[in-house]
Formats: structure tokens, C-alpha cells, sequence
């Protein structure tokens, strides 16, 4: 791969050109320097972690390499479009393979449903559990292409900072029912209980109470159904690292284990940074990839704000805490053959386990598992015959009153966890362990700066989402954006991709900002 290697010629231009600084190595952050180094500016970021990545980043025990966050690309186009934009190949940079099994949901009753890409295999697996449903589901899928087409390729990737934006968005919610939620949505097409679970957790994989969403939010159905579900080999890690060459190609800098600290203002303008280590770097913009509820809170701790005071932030509904543990196993790859890359176990409850969870904030004795096993499609994760696992478990998060307390009992859960996956699905799992790490919404907090230590950010409910949410463009500050799982559109991979594509629609070329 050619570096960036530019002559003095370059360099003079390239040193009077606008100045960027992106706090957070996110796959938001990242989108957004390319973007950014795309539209002529000279770019630097600046995270706190050792490796670029965010939730995205990776780490290695005992051979095995760990996917810290999320698991899947939904929306492979983005990343295209955004590799298109900097003038690069994402295919060239990045190996996606497709998943025929998405994944598979089990029930307690020993009920299975394997989710695909094929509308006939479903409609069968459907007809199976439930022969009345099968109407329902198509139904289903035809409503949900219609939120994806208005939620997702018209809101989603454009600005909803204005007032005006929202008034004229609102016919079309109306229209689409925004006010049910998607459970209640989701119950009106199906009558089987497992189904209607299978339907409508989806939001999860956003932080969000699948029965207080908006309906709205029965897209990710459809983005799944339509572009499928791939896995990155080498893990979203890779896609990261790919990210880091395309920038620092463009002359960016990617600065690791350099956290900022405070974003600096004069006359209520963003004029740079102050790094933990009392450096200052000046910027033209600023753009913030860290949780608007610690770029508000603690990074314009000196700035006096209008809208996103401390006391809104903490009045703000945030997302479920997640708990995960991530093992590995030696000699197991012939083990085990039913289990794929994901499963998903459900507990004896799904309504009041949503309800402990997002509202009474209490941990329960019983759970549901997100189980990932990537070693049956990257060999390269685990050594020679082993295999590389995580089981994630949504809880609580840290802001409800009388909160877990993760430093007494988190190795207490991790054996509750452990029992629930031996007993339903890898029998004997203890005999072959090899590798252990467990996280924490303890965690979150600490290492991704995450209030609460909520895993997604502020909650995506219907009075939180759009104009509702944190805006891409700073009210705070002029020349401060933000981007990421807290801001427009929200959480998961898609929506931090397009929150970086919102950002370049707000952000003027550097030409038009005063390049030489």
C-alpha cells in the first residue's frame, strides 16, 4: 500500500490548510476524518485507547483475539459510499463475508428460529412455529421497508439539528404510527409469542426498550432482510485499521493513548483542544466521537451551556449496560457443530426481563445470552483447533437508583452465565475454557467514558431520537459537531457511519473555509 509521502510543495500547502481535530478513534470518529480529509481539511485524532476502534477494538488473550463490541455490517454500502467518497476501494481494504444463518433464536421450550436472507426459507421456518403467522410476516416485512425508506435513507442521513426538520418529518410519522412501539407493532402482525420477541428485539442492538421504541425502528429488519448480515474477517477491528490507513494516506494523523481533555472556547467559538497532558492543540473545527454526555459534561466543563446542561443530561433515558464475557476454548472446533456464529438464547421472560432491565433497573436471576462463536468463519481468531467466543447479557445500567455493584458480584454473574451456556448450549464449555475476560457496564464507564456505563449512549425512545437527540451540529458551541451512537441518527454500526456522512453535509469544504 502506498504511503502518503508528500513533497515540501505539499507540505507548506498541506500546513496552511484548515485544521480538524476529532476526538474519539470510533468508527464514527474515523468516518468523520475521512470525510474530513476528503473535503480538503488537515486532520488529527486523538483517543485515549492504544488501539483505533472505540467499542470497535479488539483485544488478545492466550491466543485469542476478541471483538470488544459489535459483531456484524448490515449496511456494507456505507462503507463503500464512504471509501467511494476518499476516492479508495472498501472492497480492496476490507474482506466481508456474507453469513447464510444471521442467527439463530432458541426459546426455553427448545423452539428454534434461523434467521436468513431468504424470504422462503423464513416464510417456512415461520409456517413451522406458527402456519397462521406466515401472512403476518409478510406484512411485516413490506411496513418495515417502509420505515427504512423514510427512517433510514431520508432522516438517517441528513441533519434533523433544525426545528423545521422535525415539523416537516412529523406527517410521515404520523402516517407510520411512530407513536406505537415496536413490540406493538410488531404484535399486530404476529400472534405467536416467540415470534413476536424475534421480530421486535432488534432495537437491543441500538441500547433500546423494544417495547417503549418507535415503531420507527422496525427498520433494522428490513436493512438486515435487504443487504444482509457480513462479518469482517479479522473482526470490525480490521475495518478500523483500514479506516487509520485511508487517513493518515490523506496526510491525517491518528494519535493513540492522547486523551482529550476539554475543548477549548473563546467568544463561544471551539478554537482546539487541551490533551490530558496539558498540550494544546488549536483547531478551526472541532468534531466529537466521545458520548455527548461527557463531551457536555466534563470536555465544555468550563463552557457555559443553554440546552445540554448536567441536569438534562442526567434527566436523559440512557441505554441498557452490557455484560459481557469473552472466552475462548481449546479443542472444541469440532464441538458443538449446531452452534454458529451468532445465537441468541432466550431466558423464561422477555417482557418484564426488558422491564428489570431499562426500568426498574434491578438485575434478575434469569437472562437472555447474544452469543458470539466467530471461529466457525475466521479461523484466524483463535489457535489451531480452539475457539473464540463472547456471550453478552444486557443489565442495568449504573444510573438507576441502588446500582450493581459489578466489583462484588461480576464474577458471580459470569458463573451464572457459564451455567445458563452449559446447560443449553455448549455442554461441558468449563472443561475446555482457555481464555477469560469479563466487562462490565463498570467498564463502559472506565474505558469508554460512557455515562452510566450504558452501552449505546442516551436511549433512542421517540423523544429522543431526531431533533430530540443531541444535535450533529453543536448548540453549544460554533464550530464544535458531534458525531456517533449519541447523536443523529444513533447507536450501531449504520447510524455512526451516516452520522459521519450528516456531518460532511454541515461542514463547508476546506476551500470554503479559508484554505491558501
Amino acid at each position: 500500500m502506498t504511503r502518503f509521502e508528500p513533497s515540501l510543495h505539499d507540505l507548506a500547502n498541506f500546513a496552511d490548510r484548515p485544521h480538524a481535530v476529532v476526538i474519539g478513534a470510533g468508527l464514527g470518529g474515523l468516518a468523520s476524518a475521512m470525510r474530513l480529509g476528503a473535503k480538503g481539511y488537515r486532520v488529527s485524532v486523538f483517543d485515549r485507547l492504544d488501539g483505533p476502534g472505540g467499542r470497535g477494538s479488539a483485544l488478545v488473550e492466550n491466543g485469542h483475539r476478541f471483538d470488544l463490541g459489535p459483531t456484524i455490517v448490515t449496511a456494507p454500502h456505507l462503507f463503500e459510499e464512504l471509501w467511494k467518497t476518499c476516492g479508495r476501494d472498501f472492497n480492496a481494504d476490507v474482506e466481508l463475508r456474507p453469513l447464510e444463518t444471521f442467527y439463530e433464536i432458541r426459546w426455553p421450550d427448545g423452539s428454534r428460529l434461523p434467521v436468513s436472507q431468504d424470504t422462503q426459507a423464513m416464510r417456512r421456518q415461520i409456517a413451522r412455529l406458527s402456519p397462521n403467522d406466515v401472512a403476518g410476516y409478510d406484512r411485516f416485512l413490506c411496513e418495515s421497508a417502509a420505515r427504512y425508506t423514510y427512517g433510514f435513507e431520508v432522516l438517517g442521513r441528513q441533519s434533523m439539528h433544525k426545528l423545521s426538520d422535525l415539523l416537516r418529518a412529523l406527517p410521515v410519522f404520523v402516517r407510520l404510527r411512530a407513536d406505537r412501539s415496536v413490540y406493538a407493532h410488531v404484535a399486530r402482525c404476529f400472534r405467536d409469542p416467540r415470534l413476536r420477541m424475534a421480530f421486535s428485539f432488534h432495537p437491543l442492538f441500538i441500547g433500546g426498550d423494544p417495547f417503549n421504541v418507535t415503531s420507527i425502528y422496525t427498520l433494522v429488519s428490513h436493512l438486515e432482510k435487504t443487504f444482509g448480515v457480513h462479518y469482517a474477517i479479522g473482526g470490525v477491528e480490521a475495518i478500523a485499521k483500514a479506516m487509520v490507513r485511508v487517513i493518515e494516506e490523506q496526510g491525517g494523523r491518528v494519535h493513540m493513548d492522547a486523551e482529550v481533555d476539554e475543548i477549548i472556547t473563546q467568544n463561544h467559538k471551539t478554537i482546539g483542544v487541551r490533551l490530558k497532558n496539558g498540550r494544546m492543540v488549536n483547531a478551526d473545527i472541532v468534531v466529537s466521537n466521545a458520548d455527548p454526555g461527557h463531551t457536555y459534561r466534563h470536555l465544555l466543563r468550563h463552557h457555559k451551556r443553554s440546552r445540554w446542561t448536567n441536569i438534562r443530561i442526567a434527566k436523559s433515558r440512557w441505554s441498557m449496560g452490557l455484560f459481557v464475557w469473552y472466552f475462548g476454548t481449546r479443542g472444541t472446533r469440532d464441538l458443538w457443530p449446531d452452534v454458529g456464529h451468532h445465537t441468541i438464547l432466550n431466558g423464561p421472560r422477555f417482557q418484564s426481563l426488558v422491564h428489570d432491565i431499562f426500568v426498574r433497573g434491578k438485575l434478575a436471576d434469569d437472562m437472555s445470552l447474544y452469543v458470539h462463536r466467530p471461529s466457525v468463519t475466521d479461523s484466524g481468531v483463535a489457535p489451531d483447533g480452539a475457539d473464540t467466543f463472547y456471550a453478552l447479557s444486557p443489565v442495568p445500567h449504573l444510573g438507576h437508583e441502588d446500582p450493581v455493584d459489578w466489583s462484588s458480584i461480576a464474577e458471580i454473574y459470569r458463573d451464572r452465565v457459564q451455567n445458563v451456556l452449559e446447560e443449553q448450549l455448549l455442554p461441558g464449555l468449563g472443561k475446555y475454557l482457555s481464555a477469560s475476560k469479563v466487562f462490565t457496564p463498570e467498564t463502559f464507564r472506565d474505558r469508554y467514558l460512557s455515562p452510566y456505563g450504558a452501552g449505546f449512549s442516551i436511549e433512542p425512545r421517540i423523544l429522543q431520537s431526531a431533533w430530540f437527540r443531541p444535535h450533529n451540529v453543536s448548540e453549544e458551541a460554533k464550530g464544535l459537531y458531534l458525531v456517533g451512537a449519541g447523536t443523529h441518527p444513533g447507536a450501531g454500526l449504520p447510524g455512526v457511519i451516516s452520522s459521519a456522512e450528516v456531518l460532511s453535509k454541515l461542514v463547508p469544504d476546506a476551500s470554503m473555509a479559508g484554505v491558501k
